[in-house]
């Protein structure tokens, strides 16, 4: 089941203002590291290792991607602003990172003047998903499902204030149904838990955003 509406942008930001001279000489000199914020396996991941493996031809030096998950991605933005500001630090971004984060919760660096936005990666398209023992095969049999059992399905995301949470928070707030959701950190783990979920009161169906 495919929702669009809500896109999820990815994009790489680098760690060093545009006026320095940090970079002057010749770039890169030595190995380029990647932070992503999401867990390895998922689509951040996949597009971080393709995208080094191409500045890695390009560049001739090494460059590595490194995955720091937690706190929906804030972890590695941070990391990523308090780097040295000599452009060896990059961050490959989603929306949430740097776009809704900072109006969800209290962070200790500025999008707008920690980090120097380079260029836009690619958009991609946020499909929902459930587990086979859920007896829907639809969107509108999935609200009608949860409408006949509020607080009974929960629901995964890559993370608080990601957009796949947002994306079914919308979803909940226009259809009138009470789902839980369940934050994970990144979307790999959050679509290997639809698979096999266990909650502390037994296993419940959970579709997985």
């Amino acid at each position: 089941m495919k929702i669009s509406p809500c896109r999820a942008v990815v994009v790489a930001v680098l760690a060093f203002a545009a006026s320095s001279g940090a970079i002057a000489q010749a770039y890169p000199a030595k190995p380029v590291r990647i932070l992503i914020g999401q867990s390895p396996g998922g689509a951040t991941d996949f597009f971080a290792r393709l995208f080094a493996l191409k500045l890695n031809e390009a560049w001739k030096q090494p460059v590595v991607v490194e995955p720091r998950p937690g706190a929906a991605g804030s972890i590695a933005a941070e990391l990523t602003a308090k780097a040295a500001p000599d452009g060896y630090t990059l961050l490959l971004s989603t929306a949430g990172q740097v776009v809704l984060n900072p109006h969800l919760t209290k962070l200790s660096y500025d999008p707008l003047t920690d980090l120097t936005p380079v260029a836009y990666l690619a958009g991609l398209s946020l499909l929902l998903v459930a587990h086979p023992s859920v007896p829907v095969k639809s969107v509108k049999e999935l609200i009608a499902l949860a409408k006949a059992r509020p607080g009974s399905l929960n629901h995964g995301s890559g993370g608080t204030g990601s957009p796949a949470h947002l994306a079914m928070e919308l979803l909940k707030g226009k259809t009138g149904t009470k789902m839980t959701h369940v934050p994970f950190k990144g979307g790999a783990p959050a679509a290997q838990a639809a698979g096999s979920w266990l909650s502390p009161s037994g296993r419940r169906p959970m579709p997985a955003s």
